[in-house]
């Protein structure tokens, strides 16, 4: 199995299996089922992997889950290029594209290859992806190709994101901590959390 149809995998079992009742369900958001080719089309070409709805609200989500060894971090990543990739129209990834109104990032108490032991997640959180559009727009939050291997707060009040590569070189990424947002713009950002702050 291909490493995207493994993560897809685990992503979609994370999602049913969790999501839906830990992190969903208190939130009144109820998954809409879409017909498959269209889910397809707004994954690869939007960025998004799921559509709730709360009240007369649609909300659009990204998802993005890992395994128990990562729970020392505290930021959550988004794709930013594949410059080795063939076709050159799929250099610039998720960063570029992603329409979805909210990131969903959460990390599970078990390995990957574990996976049907997991029964929660040791941390989680919803970001806003619009306020964290917004304040990349207006370089509050800015990418910066520094070497470094975490973002920190420079001027006191804007947050600095490293590019980071993946070590087969099939694509860089970037981090954002979350305790960072919230520690600048306060809690508006991150709609739902735990074990972040």
């Amino acid at each position: 199995m291909s490493k995207y149809k493994n993560d897809r995998a685990f992503t979609d079992y994370v999602h049913k299996h969790m999501a839906t009742n830990i992190i969903y369900k208190p939130l009144q958001w109820t998954e809409v089922q879409l017909r498959k080719d269209y889910a397809k089309y707004i994954d690869m070409m939007d960025g998004i992997d799921y559509v709730f709805r709360c009240g007369n609200e649609i909300k659009t989500i990204q998802e993005r889950f890992r395994d128990k060894k990562y729970k020392g971090f505290s930021d959550f990543t988004i794709r930013y290029r594949r410059d080795e990739n063939k076709i050159e129209d799929r250099h610039e990834s998720e960063y570029y594209k992603i329409k979805a109104h909210y990131f969903t990032y959460g990390i599970i108490d078990s390995t990957k290859a574990e996976i049907n032991k997991s029964t929660t997640f040791l941390k989680y959180a919803i970001i806003d992806l619009k306020k964290v559009y917004d304040k990349l727009d207006s370089k509050d939050i800015f990418i910066s190709d520094n070497g470094k291997n975490k973002c920190r707060i420079v001027d006191g009040n804007r947050i600095e994101c490293p590019v980071k590569y993946n070590t087969d070189g099939s694509s860089s990424f970037f981090p954002i901590d979350i305790s960072y947002l919230v520690k600048l713009w306060g809690d508006d950002i991150i709609i739902s959390q735990k074990g972040f702050l």
